[in-house]
């Protein structure tokens, strides 16, 4: 569910993990306390997280969470300003200051012909 592939978990757990220690360990109905707390690490959760694991919960949750065009939708990440303009004022104000860097160093010069 947090999209990670068996080999980076293996990698993550390190030691003599690999793609198909992973893939065994997913098929267990019990883990052992100790890898438990390891695998939690390594997805960087709770373990009682995993321990109250409920698919059906996930399932409603991931559900939910997409309308029909199949895009997230959450109020608090709405972008409150156009990007672009953003764009446009960096590249104004970067624009701005090369010209008085230029005015400047050419100030600075000698019999110039400003």
């Amino acid at each position: 569910m947090l999209g990670k592939k068996q080999e980076t978990m293996a990698a993550e757990l390190g030691g003599d993990w690999t793609q198909k220690k992973v893939s065994l360990l997913e098929a267990k109905e019990e883990i052992e306390p100790g890898i438990l707390q390891e695998v939690a690490k390594a997805l960087k959760i709770p373990a009682a997280a995993i321990e109250n694991f409920d698919e059906e919960a996930a399932i409603n949750i991931v559900a939910n969470t997409f309308s029909d065009e199949a895009s997230a939708f959450a109020q608090n990440y709405k972008c409150t300003f156009n990007p672009l303009d953003k764009v446009v004022e960096l590249y104004e104000r970067q624009l701005k200051e090369k010209d008085d860097l230029i005015r400047d160093l050419l100030s600075k010069l000698p019999n110039s012909n400003k």
